[in-house]
């Protein structure tokens, strides 16, 4: 659903879907608002909760096929960080992407306990509580026949968007608009 942000501003080039995190870089030459960070921070938040509901019907089918019904309005939080080099910036995302493992194996396995294996979801955050990632890998395996190798990648990386100019259309009297497009990086891995 972070695609729709590009349409309020073209002036970053990367969205980073993570788990319940999305990261959006601007480009350090952005003048948008003014670089004014909390303009930044509550303009994107504000758009980006709107587009998550009108959006929400295009992505929360449930099993039978069928919208599954927005039960309580969302809430986001944001952040505005500068990061003083390109090397900081990859060691955040890098990081990002690492707590996204994390949570959705603990989720998985939690929600696996739960909806499978019966227990109450005190239980599970019980049962979990101090394990690590080879635990609730043992857990899924041995109790759920669940190999988290093959849940699929977005949910255990996230998913990195590149904005990228396809083209420079001239609309009239020299005015011209980018055309842009998305290039999914999916489910990238820090080298």
């Amino acid at each position: 659903m972070s695609t729709g942000i590009i349409r309020f501003d073209t002036s970053y080039p990367y969205d980073l879907s993570l788990t319940n995190c999305y990261s959006f870089v601007f480009d350090r030459r952005t003048n948008l608002f003014s670089r004014r960070a909390s303009k930044l921070m509550t303009s994107i938040v504000s758009y980006f909760s709107s587009s998550y509901v009108l959006h929400w019907p295009k992505f929360m089918l449930g099993d039978d096929g069928t919208v599954d019904k927005l039960q309580y309005a969302p809430q986001f939080d944001a952040r505005c960080v500068i990061y003083p080099t390109l090397q900081n910036l990859k060691d955040y995302l890098a990081w990002r992407q690492v707590d996204c493992h994390i949570n959705n194996l603990y989720n998985t396995t939690f929600w696996a306990l739960v909806l499978k294996g019966g227990l109450t979801e005190n239980a599970a955050e019980a049962r979990l509580r101090g394990s690590f990632s080879k635990d609730k890998n043992e857990i899924l395996f041995t109790e759920f026949g669940i190999n988290y190798n093959d849940e699929p990648a977005i949910n255990r990386r996230g998913t990195v968007l590149h904005w990228v100019v396809q083209e420079e259309v001239v609309l009239k009297e020299g005015i011209k608009s980018k055309v842009w497009t998305v290039v999914c990086v999916p489910h990238c891995r820090r080298r």
